[in-house]
């Protein structure tokens, strides 16, 4: 654990070299010290005097548990960890000769997915000899995010990986995207009359 690095760091008791301390806590009386008068107040108090910031003059420490004091950094370290956000990838998959309206159906989709925050990674698979309409795919993949720009900015360009064309999209910050429409129009289609 990245925590117990800092365990090795942290001094305590008779570890801690300086002359004079700054208390801090909730059970002493806060002020600069003497270091052997901050040891004797943690001695009585049957807590340990622990190091919590070094490089402060004079040095910051709190009369403590020590355990429960690790126990605590460990515990905050760990909320912070749950906190951080969590990047997700949502697949869109293409045929190479997809029609209009199952593109605006996946369109949908991606904005959605980017309008959570999560990225995108939409793919044209090539079957067989569908291979020959890779110019195709890489086509349809530039409508994709051109029709996202409002939504999403492109982090990798269509590139081919064996049977598949990718491209990443990942959203646009919120600030960015203020000014957006709420849903691109559908692409125009043919009618034969």
């Amino acid at each position: 654990m990245k925590f117990d690095n800092q365990k090795d760091q942290l001094k305590i008791n008779n570890q801690i070299r300086a002359r004079e301390v700054r208390l801090v806590g909730d059970n002493v009386e806060q002020g600069v010290f003497s270091i052997q008068d901050a040891l004797r107040m943690a001695d009585d108090l049957e807590l340990d005097l622990v190091e919590i910031s070094p490089t402060a003059v004079p040095p910051v420490c709190k009369i403590t548990d020590y355990q429960k004091y690790l126990y605590q950094q460990r515990k905050r370290l760990k909320e912070q960890k749950a906190k951080a956000s969590k990047i997700v990838v949502k697949e869109i998959r293409f045929g190479p000769q997809t029609d209009d309206h199952d593109y605006n159906f996946k369109l949908k989709h991606a904005i959605n997915f980017l309008e959570e925050g999560d990225k995108v990674k939409a793919y044209v698979f090539f079957k067989g000899r569908s291979i020959l309409f890779k110019e195709q795919g890489e086509v349809l993949l530039l409508r994709f995010a051109n029709d996202l720009e409002d939504y999403a900015k492109v982090d990798q360009l269509p590139v081919l990986e064996g049977k598949r064309m990718i491209i990443m999209l990942s959203p646009k910050k919120k600030a960015e995207a203020v000014a957006k429409p709420k849903a691109p129009k559908p692409a125009p289609t043919e009618t034969k009359e």
